[in-house]
């Protein structure tokens, strides 16, 4: 402090500091590209040959502004899946739709609830606008309704569910989620977050596109960085209530979203038997995978996304933190998941037939060991 009592350098604003960093999966062994990147839930098939087409044809256009509104990539979202353009509204990943809802409607001191081993991005952006993040106990690895409703308060302005869950790939049904909403306050904002919701076969699933529909306070939040292997390219969207769009599309920033993104993003929505191809490969692969690592002796989480959680004995030198170590060795890199209260657990992204079986077989060899 000076002598007059101010700091000698810019200070962040109070709380910003607590906020914790976001840890991505780790995409490197030793400086050296892994053989199988099994970190981050990424497209074992990477994008459509059309989207790539779509975005090279961009390179042509650079110096121009893309279209701040994202016209086109909203009525083809709208087309795709029955759905208003003026409803929806398009972001830089999911991610940054998040962050929107939050600074759109928390205020300092308002709280949000999210489950227990939800997505690390929800308190990072409930914090960033200022509000308290309130955890809600799962059971099970799985979201509980009546433990988020416990959690409401007065001072409550948001509730974020993701389902499918990350880390953790269970889900709820859809009566759970409407059961969710009936209980929550009129003013308070449900954010469905639908990242891996392509992948779910489940009859009783549904991605929220019905309960935003007809609902004021609901919001839809989907991504093209899963199935759609576009993740490098930053796009996402949500639908919602006009009001919530309009208020929402007052504090995006201009040109959010680049021309090359816009013009992959719609080539990759019409090109649905790329989709097909993906999905139909993760139904295969996921049961496949959990079954011959719960032969080997591990408990998996049973999940409907593109990715496994999977636990590891408390044994010495069993441990998840030995497993990944000794999976790096091999050239397979999964996801550590104790930064989300899961240390003895790995994320494993359903990848290609040959990643899944170098996994097992790899994990075979180090519980054998």
């Amino acid at each position: 402090m000076s002598s007059s009592g101010q700091p000698q350098r810019p200070q962040p604003r109070d709380g910003l500091l607590d906020i914790p960093l976001y840890v991505p999966g780790k995409a490197e062994i030793d400086g050296a590209a892994p053989i199988h990147k099994l970190s981050s839930n990424e497209s074992p098939f990477g994008a459509s040959s059309k989207a790539m087409d779509a975005f090279r044809q961009m390179t042509g256009n650079l110096e121009l502004y893309p279209d701040g509104s994202s016209v086109v990539l909203r009525e083809v979202i709208g087309e795709i899946h029955g759905l208003h353009p003026d409803r929806i509204m398009c972001g830089a990943g999911s991610d940054e739709v998040l962050s929107l809802l939050c600074y759109t409607f928390l205020e300092r001191g308002d709280e949000a609830i999210y489950s227990q081993y939800g997505f690390a991005v929800y308190p990072i952006a409930i914090m960033a606008a200022g509000g308290k993040p309130v955890v809600a106990p799962e059971t099970d690895l799985t979201t509980d309704v009546d433990a988020i409703l416990s959690c409401v308060t007065e001072k409550t302005k948001m509730v974020f569910i993701a389902n499918p869950n990350n880390p953790t790939g269970t889900y709820i049904p859809s009566s759970e989620v409407r059961r969710l909403h009936a209980g929550l306050p009129p003013h308070v904002v449900l954010v469905l977050d639908a990242a891996y919701s392509e992948f779910v076969t489940n009859s009783d699933y549904e991605a929220g596109v019905e309960l935003a529909s007809m609902s004021d306070n609901v919001v839809m939040t989907r991504t093209f960085s899963k199935v759609y292997g576009l993740a490098a390219l930053r796009l996402g969207w949500c639908y919602g209530p006009r009001a919530i769009i309009d208020a929402m599309n007052r504090i995006r920033p201009p040109f959010n979203i680049s021309g090359a993104a816009q013009a992959a993003g719609v080539a990759a929505l019409r090109d649905q038997d790329f989709i097909r191809n993906a999905v139909s490969h993760n139904a295969e692969w996921l049961p496949k995978t959990t079954a011959a690592l719960e032969q080997l002796g591990l408990k998996v989480t049973p999940s409907v996304g593109n990715f496994i959680l999977i636990h590891f004995p408390d044994i010495a030198g069993k441990s998840a933190l030995d497993a990944d170590k000794f999976l790096q060795t091999k050239g397979c890199v999964l996801r550590l998941v104790g930064s989300y209260g899961l240390p003895n657990a790995l994320r494993m992204t359903i990848g290609t037939a040959e990643a899944c079986e170098a996994v097992i077989g790899d994990l075979a060899e180090f519980l054998k060991g």
